[in-house]
């Protein structure tokens, strides 16, 4: 029996967007519950770790973003065909997890020399993203079809278009294959409704 999924997230793209692309891929059916943010400092006690977004399975809440996506990526069948498929898919998820916390570090960083560390950083992260997925024949990051891995990285990057550091040919043209997948592509222009941000 399918559970019941209800996600709950602020009025934006943020850490929500990974969760919504696997939705959306699997065509299957979830209530978005919007958390207004005048609203937002009184429910925060009430979720499992004072942090968004929250996933409800059949009632019963989850936090932390990347394993609600790794039990999505199970439940769907998009975690990979075997073992060694799961462990690259989830290293490469952590990866670019710890990607994106070098972009929130420049956001309050001052100083030039640790800005510049930052960046380097980042770049090695992007090269080494761009060598696994220009390396596979299929140009998915994992085996020869479509895993977790590939909607999370395009969830991600499509809200990265504008920075030339993410502008790789093989991380850019995985993205536009992604956002041109049927369910993907009607999901986007349903969210381009929306008065989200894509911050």
């Amino acid at each position: 029996m399918i559970p019941k999924y209800k996600l709950i997230y602020l009025n934006t793209y943020g850490r929500a967007e990974p969760l919504r692309y696997m939705f959306a891929y699997a065509g299957q059916d979830y209530v978005y519950e919007i958390i207004e943010k005048e609203d937002w400092p009184k429910l925060k006690p009430n979720t499992p770790y004072g942090q968004l977004p929250v996933l409800e399975v059949d009632g019963k809440p989850v936090a932390q973003t990347t394993a609600i996506a790794r039990y999505l990526a199970k439940q769907f069948n998009i975690q990979g065909k075997d073992d060694w498929e799961i462990l690259q898919a989830d290293s490469l998820v952590e990866a670019l997890v710890d990607y994106r916390a070098c972009a929130r570090r420049l956001y309050t960083e001052q100083n030039p020399e640790k800005i510049a560390e930052i960046k380097k950083e980042q770049t090695m992260y992007l090269e080494k993203f761009d060598t696994i997925l220009s390396s596979n024949p299929s140009g998915f990051l994992v085996g020869s079809e479509i895993t977790w891995a590939d909607l999370v990285f395009a969830a991600v990057l499509s809200g990265r278009q504008d920075d030339s550091e993410a502008r790789s040919a093989a991380l850019l043209t995985l993205v536009d294959k992604i956002n041109n997948i049927p369910n993907i592509k009607s999901w986007l222009k349903a969210r381009s409704k929306s008065n989200a941000s894509a911050k």
